[in-house]
């Protein structure tokens, strides 16, 4: 187990360092720069902006220096800002987008496992019909659209609940649906095909043999073998949430990671834009990290093939 564990985390720095290193060669081949927009400036004063941000050196020195800060967890000043750096974006922008986040994922895992087992127990029965319908409609209609719904039949139209900016837990509600509906309905699909897949495995019909009550089948054995395949794309799922999701937060005027990133592409914050892709990045790898070892727990038969690696 730590030899597999030793080697995951050394493709999971790989990978990283791949990574960041891509999204350095394309911010440097990607026309344009991030005084563009500042309008005609002296030479001198171009020149002096270039030093201060280390552009006027060899490419492969840009490099070296852009790893060694990320060393030192200094993801560098923006080109943007005269006062803040990227870490102060991030500590800035994160908080929000992990709120946002982790209440969109409570609402996914919550309705999406309930509505998964809904479905398969009532295979081919209206609960069935109806939970894969709500799940359709999840995956076809983006989350735009439903956002868009959503504030004007609750915030507009009943005036229940407020829309825009970040103030209070009722600002979060409608973004935190809207972020949640496509999870949501992804999850349940694939916990209703597990589900069904495992409801006709050998082990299952012997327990109902032997008599066992049918909620002890369900809860003991049945949902936590089917929902392996869940915990697969949880990582990723996970991430994508809680790194903050841009059409969402623009939208709803939250001032999250996904709005900063937004932003920062169209000022061209070179800085801004490498740190929040190595941030993202180090979080997905991380938490698929952490998924690979929450198989060995759910299922304690992956831990012998892990031992064999």
């Amino acid at each position: 187990m730590l030899k597999y564990t030793l080697k995951r985390l050394l493709w999971a720095i790989i990978t990283l360092w791949v990574i960041m290193t891509i999204t350095f060669i394309i911010m440097k081949i990607i026309p344009g720069n991030p005084f563009a927009k500042e309008g005609p400036m002296p030479p001198a004063i171009y020149n002096n902006l270039q030093k201060h941000y280390n552009l006027d050196k060899p490419e492969i020195v840009q490099y070296g220096l852009y790893l060694k800060s990320l060393l030192q967890l200094d993801f560098g000043p923006s080109m943007k800002s005269k006062t803040l750096t990227v870490n102060d974006f991030i500590k800035k922008g994160f908080p929000v987008s992990l709120h946002l986040g982790l209440q969109a994922l409570i609402i996914a895992i919550t309705f999406g496992l309930l509505l998964g087992v809904i479905a398969a127990l009532n295979h081919n029965r209206w609960p069935d019909y109806l939970s894969m319908v709500i799940a359709i409609i999840g995956i076809s209609v983006p989350s735009f659209i439903l956002a868009t719904f959503l504030i004007q039949y609750f915030a507009v139209y009943l005036g229940v609940l407020p829309v825009a900016t970040w103030k209070s837990w009722a600002h979060t509600i409608l973004p935190s649906i809207s972020l949640a509906m496509m999870p949501t309905a992804y999850l349940a699909r694939l916990m209703r095909s597990s589900m069904l897949e495992v409801m006709n495995q050998d082990y299952i019909l012997t327990a109902k043999a032997k008599g066992l009550a049918r909620s002890m089948i369900i809860m003991k054995h049945a949902i936590r073998n089917a929902i392996l395949p869940v915990v697969t794309v949880l990582g990723i799922t996970t991430a994508n949430l809680v790194t903050g999701s841009f059409i969402i937060e623009h939208i709803f005027g939250i001032p999250g990671m996904g709005e900063m990133f937004v932003k920062s592409i169209f000022n061209r914050d070179y800085s801004i834009i490498l740190g929040a892709t190595v941030f993202y990045s180090a979080i997905l790898i991380f938490l698929i990290f952490i998924v690979d070892v929450a198989y060995t727990w759910i299922d304690p038969r992956i831990k012998i093939a892990k031992e064999n690696i």
